[in-house]
């Protein structure tokens, strides 16, 4: 998979990057197409190596933010909101390595993080859904719920999904609501917002 044309599409999508000039078709599917319900059936797989979309960068920007913003424009990094201290998230929910008290970010830098981050979490969903079906909501969904969980590998939902069990696995989403042993009323609504995009199938 060829990082540096993704990841200039991805900045495409983040409206950082401008598009080209010459009119063509859509590469995403839209979050606005009528639902179809989740039976088994897919009616426009997209073929692997598979990117996020629109819709799922749309839904990830929206539970994420950018948060939390100084008075100087700059993001700082803040505690978890279950534990009060790691993992401290900065940006548009970015975490890990060399985050943490202190850590300041401008505009920019979030914006970056997000799209590579984006990259990485697409291609590790993609290799774990293998050659199953997969819409490009289907698969939008997938990256949202694995950028806020890390757990693709693991989640039941994941199995349900490569065995066509598309009703089963838009169920699990709701499963994924708890943090530090409650249940995240954000985390519901997130859960809602993700099945609802998978069920677009």
């Amino acid at each position: 998979m060829q990082i540096e044309p993704l990841l200039i599409a991805l900045l495409r999508l983040l409206g950082l990057v401008p598009a080209p000039t010459a009119a063509g078709p859509r590469s995403t599917a839209s979050a606005e197409a009528d639902p179809a319900p989740a039976t088994g059936r897919v009616s426009h797989p997209i073929p692997s190596p598979r990117a996020i979309g629109r819709a799922g960068i749309d839904l990830i920007k929206q539970f994420e933010g950018c948060a939390k913003r100084r008075a100087d424009g700059r993001y700082e990094a803040y505690p978890d909101p279950a534990t009060g201290a790691a993992p401290w998230t900065i940006g548009w929910g970015a975490t890990g390595a060399g985050i943490g008290p202190g850590t300041v970010w401008d505009q920019a830098q979030c914006d970056a993080r997000l799209a590579t981050d984006l990259i990485r979490y697409a291609r590790e969903v993609d290799h774990v859904i293998g050659d199953a079906p997969t819409s490009q909501n289907q698969f939008d969904a997938l990256v949202s719920f694995h950028y806020n969980t890390g757990a693709i590998h693991r989640a039941t939902l994941t199995r349900k999904h490569r065995s066509g069990d598309y009703s089963g696995a838009q169920a699990e989403f709701a499963r994924w609501v708890h943090a530090g042993g409650r249940i995240m009323n954000g985390l519901v609504r997130r859960r809602e917002a993700e099945a609802r995009l998978y069920s677009r199938a």
